[in-house]
Order: structure tokens, then C-alpha cells, then sequence
């Protein structure tokens, strides 16, 4: 009895193995359903892309050279009844504000009483000259008489010399009190701040009664900007990407305050002070653009697109196709044995793409790579043809399934529906 259930057992246990060993062998004898598509003519733009941020093309910073108190801003030339604020245009020389001029207005008289003290003095120098000059004189000519002592000769002598000195530099005062009275004239010239230029107000940093206090940083009181008919857009490139970016470029870029208006511009200017943030380096590309229409604002985020390269009716092929590689028995040993999945394209300008042949296996084809969007490759090659069928991966059992009825077309961009998930339903 217990030999009989022995050998039941030894009997399951083969049975299984064999039932195992069938059901491999046919799952494994089961051809792989390949996806794929055609190759389309057409046109491809390769871009990198970057974040910048719009500026304008040049801004005055208007700082203060004096200390004090403001005490007045200067009128709107568009509306007299109102003051320079944001957003006023300003022309040139035109007054933005004005500091408490008491203090220099002081130093100033301060100055002139001092220069004439000096021309006063330098008067009362030039007579005393003008006697010694006399007295020397008359002492020359007693000398050969012999009717004035040598020592009275000498001191004759060294008086004249001591009041021609006295007098010039009683000169040379006067220049220096006519300079402290400029300094002084300037600086209360400084108490009424001017634009340098045309141009917009875009920010306002002072209010009035705010004490202004200049030291060896002038203190910033208002932005202007030039003019804001043209703009730049201050874009970080990565370092991985600027080797690509030329000057003169073509670029576009959108920025969320006009949703789906796209701006142009060119590029004008690669700046090579690199900024490092978190180990990644990126340097600042100028973009140079038109905004007579006013719609673009300082400080605005613009997504930047910089256009590498353009190719117009050009054989396209997904980047699926070119990434993807068969296993060994899935290639025609009819196919060259030198050009296994194995083996690595000759440089990065070649890829390989692969072909179904009739016996449902595949061959490559070498191709030489183009530019890329991302997504498709410009392609070409002697043995490429328009809508010729390509390799882009293996189906799944539902994508399989769908093929072998004939009833859907494979595409490997499309999104596919969730398993299990129902049509919409249709009209009764």
C-alpha cells in the first residue's frame, strides 16, 4: 500500500514537471508583438530652453551727493496738480525731488564772507608791497652816495622781498576761498535732485520727510528707466547648453501675464560671469526684444526658448526608435552580423533603427542623426523612405490584441486609456 502511494506520487510530480516544461516552451515559442510607426516628412525646430526674466534695456539709478531732510518732490510734466510718482515720465533735468537746503545755503554765505575777507586782506597786503617797493627804490639810490647804512640798506631789501611773498600768497588764499565757495554753490546745487535722463519712473524709494543720509554709497532715491519700447530678457543657461547659444539667435518666450501670446527676440549678448547655485553653473544670456506695444513689465518671469537649429521637410523619427534595441533572437540571421544589437552606433552623429522583415524578425538600418526636438530626430539615410514602418518597442497583451483584430492603429505618442475602463456611451 504505502509502495503504491509512492509511486502515485513520483507519477504526480513528473506529470506536473512535464505540463510545466510544455506550457514554457509554447509561451516562449510565442512571437513578440513589435510596435510600430511609420516614418513622416516634416518640419523640426530644436530648442533649449531656459528661465529668465525681463528688464529693461538700461535703468538710471538717481542717488542723492548731499545729506538732509526732502521736503518736496517735483511736478508731473503731464499733470501739474500731481508730483513725479511711479510710473510718471520724466524728461530731462526735469526736478524729481528736493532736500532741506538751510545748512548749504549757510555754508554758502559762509564761504563768499570768507573770500572777501581775503580780498580785503590781500588789499591791505598789496599797499604794504607797494610802500616797501618805494622804500627799497629810495634806499638804492642813497647807497653810492653813501647817505643810508648798510644795515638800513638790507632791511629795505628784505622788507620789499618779505611783502612781495605776502602778497602772493595772499593770492593764492583767494583762490582757495573761491573754490570752498564752488564746493559750497554745488552742493546747494545738489539739494534739488534732476533726471539725467528721459525716461520712466519705475520705482520710488523716498518720501517726503525722509531723511536722506549720503555717505560713501550715494543712497538710492528713484529708478528710471530709459525706455521701455525695448526690453532684454535676462535668461540662465546651463552650463550643459551654452556651448549651443550663439549671438544673434533667434528666441521666443512667453510670460504668464499674456497666456498663449508668444514675444520674439535675438539673442545679444553671452555674458561669461558665471553664477554657481547648488553646484550647478549657469551664465546669463541677454535677449534683446521689441515692446512698443507695452504689454511686457520689468521683473516679469519669461520662459525662454532659444531656436538651435531648424530643418524644414526632413525625414523625422521618434526617440523611441532610437533607443530601442532587440534581443539576439529577435534579429534576421539574414541581417549583417556586424550590425548586432550589441554593437554601439560608429559616433554620435549615427543610430540605428530597425525594420520588421517578412519572417517577422528584424534588421537595422544606420542612419545619420540630425537634430532634435525632444521627442523626434531629424533622420536620413539611403535605404529611408517616407511612411516606412520603424521599431519603436514591444506591445503589451492589450496593444497586441488590438493589432491582431485590425481594429486600432498603434501609436506610441497617443495616451492610452486605464485597463478595465469603459467607451463613452453612444447614442441609443
Amino acid at each position: 500500500m504505502k509502495r503504491a502511494f509512492v509511486i502515485l506520487v513520483v507519477l504526480g510530480v513528473a506529470g506536473g514537471a512535464a505540463a510545466y516544461y510544455a506550457n514554457h516552451k509554447t509561451a516562449s515559442a510565442t512571437p513578440t508583438t513589435l510596435r510600430t510607426v511609420p516614418m513622416k516628412r516634416g518640419d523640426l525646430l530644436s530648442t533649449v530652453s531656459a528661465t529668465g526674466t525681463v528688464e529693461a534695456e538700461e535703468v538710471v539709478n538717481i542717488g542723492a551727493q548731499v545729506c538732509g531732510l526732502i521736503v518736496a518732490f517735483g511736478q508731473d510734466a503731464h499733470d501739474r496738480s500731481k508730483f513725479v510718482d511711479y510710473c510718471s515720465v520724466v524728461e530731462k533735468d526735469a526736478i524729481l525731488a528736493k532736500i532741506d537746503p538751510t545748512f548749504y545755503e549757510a555754508a554758502l554765505e559762509q564761504a563768499e564772507a570768507t573770500l572777501q575777507n581775503s580780498e580785503a586782506s590781500l588789499a591791505q597786503l598789496e599797499a604794504k608791497f607797494r610802500k616797501a617797493a618805494r622804500e627799497w627804490k629810495r634806499a638804492e639810490s642813497l647807497l653810492p652816495k653813501q647817505a643810508i647804512a648798510d644795515t638800513d640798506y638790507d632791511t629795505a631789501i628784505s622788507e620789499y622781498e618779505a611783502a612781495k611773498a605776502n602778497v602772493a600768497a595772499g593770492k593764492a588764499i583767494i583762490r582757495q576761498n573761491k573754490a570752498s565757495v564752488r564746493t559750497a554753490r554745488i552742493n546747494l546745487g545738489y539739494c534739488t535732485i534732476k533726471s539725467p535722463v528721459r525716461g520712466t519712473i519705475i520705482e520710488r524709494r523716498v518720501n517726503i520727510g525722509q531723511t536722506v543720509v549720503a555717505s560713501l554709497n550715494a543712497p538710492s532715491l528713484f529708478l528710471i528707466a530709459k525706455d521701455l519700447s525695448k526690453m532684454q530678457v535676462w535668461a540662465s543657461v546651463n552650463e550643459a547648453d551654452i556651448g549651443r547659444i550663439r549671438l544673434n539667435m533667434p528666441v521666443s518666450f512667453t510670460v504668464d501675464a499674456h497666456d498663449g501670446q508668444t514675444f520674439r527676440g535675438e539673442v545679444t549678448q553671452i555674458r561669461m560671469n558665471a553664477q554657481m547655485s547648488q553646484n550647478v553653473v549657469t551664465y546669463t544670456v541677454i535677449v534683446t526684444t521689441d515692446n512698443s506695444s507695452g504689454k511686457l513689465l520689468p521683473y516679469m518671469t519669461a520662459n525662454v526658448q532659444f531656436e538651435v537649429d531648424k530643418k524644414t521637410g526632413v525625414l523625422l523619427a521618434p526617440n523611441a526608435a532610437l533607443r530601442w534595441t532587440p534581443d539576439t533572437d529577435q534579429i534576421d540571421p539574414a541581417a549583417n552580423k556586424k550590425s548586432l544589437a550589441a554593437e554601439p552606433a560608429p559616433s554620435q552623429n549615427r543610430g540605428r533603427l530597425w525594420v520588421v522583415t517578412q519572417r517577422g524578425l528584424v534588421r537595422p538600418l544606420e542612419v545619420t542623426v540630425g537634430a532634435t526636438d525632444g521627442t523626434t530626430t531629424a533622420v536620413s539615410g539611403k535605404d529611408l523612405k517616407e511612411n516606412m514602418q520603424v521599431v519603436a518597442g514591444e506591445a503589451d497583451d492589450e496593444e497586441a490584441a488590438t493589432t491582431a483584430s485590425g481594429t486600432e492603429e498603434t501609436n506610441p505618442f497617443m495616451p492610452k486609456p486605464p485597463k478595465g475602463s469603459r467607451p463613452p456611451p453612444g447614442p441609443m
